[in-house]
């Protein structure tokens, strides 16, 4: 069988400091992947560095968060025709050098989405405790929800096959998407695995959540996660 064409997405918002590094640990894990940056409205070159670097680059017009940031790269990835798609954030906190954790069993068949968790085995990361707490909560809520253990809901380190990059493209959570599509996945009856990764902290930009907006988020995403569940599964398309 053909090799799986798999394509990179980093989204990237201010990352310049950090993006060069990123890319380059990219292409040194998997130099048979493409790597498309998605720059979500940046102001500080972050497009130009990875231009530099010969990487794809796809240009927001302002910042539109995470959500659409995503799901502009998986509409590339879909209409490119790429058999896997995977997140790798431009902040350096995901290590390409796991890169094969998660593309080996999507790659193999075993699930429709493979998420890179911190909390499977122990892990020196430290995201504060807010962040933690979010997590936690949102893990329980989430492995209620699919009736499977997830205990890194809102890890972005993660790797989808064909069937949900198609999905993705035109269906992907906006505000805070990764844990609204685990339950999107489940709905779709489709299979996600957790596998155990070790992340590091951020080498660039600054986190979108602090100690105030944790709960915010915490509230926001709950009450999404329980819209999520009513919905009707996403429309098959040819």
């Amino acid at each position: 069988m053909d090799e799986p064409r798999v394509l990179i997405v980093i989204p990237a918002h201010n990352e310049s400091t950090s993006l060069a590094g990123v890319i380059g640990e990219v292409r040194a894990s998997v130099p048979q992947a493409d790597i498309v940056v998605v720059d979500d409205g940046s102001t500080d070159g972050t497009d130009g560095v990875a231009r530099g670097l010969g990487a794809e680059v796809l240009v927001l017009p302002f910042n539109l968060g995470i959500g659409a940031t995503m799901q502009t790269g998986y509409e590339f990835a879909y209409r490119k025709g790429y058999d896997i798609a995977v997140q790798v954030d431009g902040d350096g906190q995901h290590d390409p050098g796991q890169l094969g954790l998660i593309l080996d069993p999507v790659a193999r068949g075993e699930c429709d989405l493979a998420v890179g968790s911190r909390y499977l085995e122990k892990n020196s990361y430290d995201g504060g405790a807010g962040r933690r707490l979010g997590t936690a909560v949102f893990s329980r809520v989430v492995s209620l929800l699919v009736g499977q253990r997830i205990t890194d809901a809102t890890s972005g380190f993660r790797a989808v096959n064909r069937r949900l990059i198609e999905i993705f493209s035109y269906d992907y959570p906006r505000d805070y998407p990764e844990v609204e599509a685990l339950l999107q996945v489940h709905k779709e009856r489709l299979h996600t695995l957790e596998v155990p990764v070790q992340m590091r902290q951020r080498g660039g930009g600054s986190s979108s959540i602090n100690s105030f907006r944790s709960v915010y988020y915490m509230v926001k995403v709950l009450l999404a996660l329980m819209v999520t569940a009513t919905r009707k599964r996403a429309p098959k398309t040819g």
